[in-house]
């Protein structure tokens, strides 16, 4: 049974996919964790309608132990309880082991913003005038103008971008469709990327996967840009601004979030850009504007407490 899901397993990751329109990568995602939740019972000699609360308890402590971060162990019991409530509710199960199982509580991050010189420092690196330029330049403006996650830039197709509203429909977690605005930057660098004719400069004479004539942004072989290739260019062009230990893939996602509430934006407003599900999750970035308030004022005012004393000077 160790190389096979139990047909409850599979049943339950059928009806994610039917009912409740997962995506590819949360149902493999879920699939690795109920694997490794599968053989933990095997070991015990159990299977998944016999397992405990002591057993999903333990399930976790194993996880623990196995150097897990707080997140991941997270995700992975988050898979397992809700396989069991599915049987609860969907398949008739006398109990839910999970019901009083809690979670574990990762650490609050911080996300790690570049300040807007630092961006600009990055934008300012693509100066070229060929069709890599003019993509690459696109692809930044986009990321740090929407605040779009890399994953939604490479998921753009021609259809989606509409530079006379301003307006880009994007496809985020879930399936979930929301619409952000191109900012005049950003509209601008696409408009320079598709050319006169209103179609990507890198298009090839004969395209190899059908959808990537609908790409808005492609690879310099004419398929649609992967995950990597739009992180590679981010990381190219940080390199050259110096600014390669700074920039990871949502860098430029959450500068955006942070410099928009640094200067006013509305806490919701953000929210919807972003596609944030939680508004938990979108005040993490109030945290960084805060950090950033204390850090202006106890360098600018006269009696902030980390500000040097002046020397009082004796009579």
């Amino acid at each position: 049974m160790g190389a096979f899901l139990e047909l409850v397993i599979e049943d339950y990751l059928t009806w994610l996919t039917v009912e409740r329109g997962r995506s590819v990568n949360t149902l493999d995602a879920y699939r690795r964790d109920l694997t490794a939740y599968q053989a933990f019972l095997v070991r015990r000699g159990l299977v998944v309608a016999q397992a405990s609360e002591s057993d999903l308890v333990d399930f976790m402590a194993m996880l623990r132990t196995r150097g897990l971060a707080a997140a991941s162990t997270k995700r992975s019991m988050v898979a397992v309880r809700n396989l069991h409530r599915y049987l609860a509710v969907e398949a008739d199960a006398t109990v839910d082991p999970g019901m009083h199982v809690e979670l574990p509580r990762p650490p609050e991050s911080i996300p790690k913003a570049l300040t807007e010189a630092e961006v600009e420092s990055v934008l300012g690196q693509v100066h070229g005038v060929t069709a890599p330029d003019y993509r690459d330049r696109a692809i930044l403006e986009v990321l740090y103008g929407t605040g779009v996650r890399i994953s939604e830039l490479c998921g753009l197709s021609l259809s989606d971008v509409d530079l006379d509203d301003a307006m880009a429909r994007v496809v985020g977690k879930g399936d979930k469709e929301r619409l952000v605005p191109i900012g005049r930057m950003a509209r601008q660098a696409i408009a320079e990327w598709l050319g006169p004719q209103g179609r990507p400069r890198l298009e090839p004479r004969k395209w190899r996967r059908r959808g990537d004539a609908e790409a808005l942004f492609l690879n310099q072989r004419g398929g649609r840009l992967t995950r990597q290739g739009a992180w590679g260019v981010v990381r190219k062009h940080a390199t050259s601004a110096g600014l390669a230990e700074r920039v990871h893939p949502h860098v430029f996602r959450h500068s955006c979030a942070t410099h928009m509430l640094d200067h006013g934006a509305d806490i919701r407003t953000v929210q919807e850009l972003l596609g944030h599900a939680s508004l938990t999750t979108t005040q993490i970035y109030t945290k960084v504007s805060t950090d950033r308030l204390r850090s202006a004022y106890d360098l600018a005012h006269p009696r902030a407490r980390n500000r040097p004393a002046a020397a009082v000077s004796a009579e």
